[in-house]
């Protein structure tokens, strides 16, 4: 039986416009979750997507929402049914999926978790807009076709709007945010490995303050 929380505070589209980038987060240490979290709070980005693609993952999202207020967790690389599930229970408020699947859409709505599927296809969008999520991550978006592809759709799919991540950095992510079906775009440089390691702190509360200064730049 599928689990059942009260109606969500957010929507995809509140996640996707509080600022111009979704850090895509990567931890290997739990310890680390919190400073990090905090870091880029500073900075002005609250949005945070702690991808599944680490054993301590759960961990660091649930250390995150228990211990820094300003932060909002949630969780990528969402794949199944029971990890939404399991995302929910660390406490996690959106959900980020890699790809899309009418059980992993139902699950998210089923628990009251935002969800911004991943598509490269004009098909996946249309899949993914009968579920009703018409605010979409685009993944990969460079090896996808990029900037043109999203040029190309903004025809066809008008009630559309993206997310690119991928191969977005901080030299196009403006080319990105100037279209107007993108509503921010998700990116790793704003948590460099070496400076999460290092507890380079405040190199990335700096790192999130240029990223919110793309917004309209």
């Amino acid at each position: 039986m599928a689990m059942t929380n009260p109606p969500a505070l957010l929507s995809p589209s509140a996640v996707m416009r509080d600022a111009p980038v979704i850090p895509v987060i990567v931890l290997d240490e739990v310890r680390h979750a919190v400073p990090l979290a905090r870091a880029l709070v500073e900075g002005g980005i609250r949005m945070l997507e702690v991808t599944l693609r680490t054993p301590v993952a759960l961990q660091c999202i649930e250390a995150i929402a228990n211990e820094v207020p300003g932060a909002v967790a949630g969780a990528g690389t969402v794949r199944s049914t029971a990890e939404a599930q399991a995302c929910v229970r660390a406490g996690a408020k959106f959900a980020v999926s890699p790809g899309y699947t009418t059980a992993v859409g139902r699950a998210c709505r089923d628990l009251g978790l935002p969800l911004l599927p991943g598509v490269a296809t004009g098909s996946e969008i249309m899949a993914a807009a009968e579920d009703g999520y018409t605010e979409l991550k685009f993944f990969p978006a460079m090896q996808a076709g990029g900037v043109a592809m999203l040029k190309a759709w903004a025809g066809p799919f008008i009630d559309t709007r993206f997310c690119p991540t991928g191969g977005v950095n901080a030299a196009n992510a403006r080319e990105f945010l100037a279209l107007p079906n993108v509503l921010c775009v998700g990116g790793s440089w704003l948590t460099p490995a070496e400076a999460v390691r290092a507890g380079e702190w405040a190199r990335i509360t700096a790192l999130a303050r240029e990223a919110v200064g793309l917004r309209g730049g």
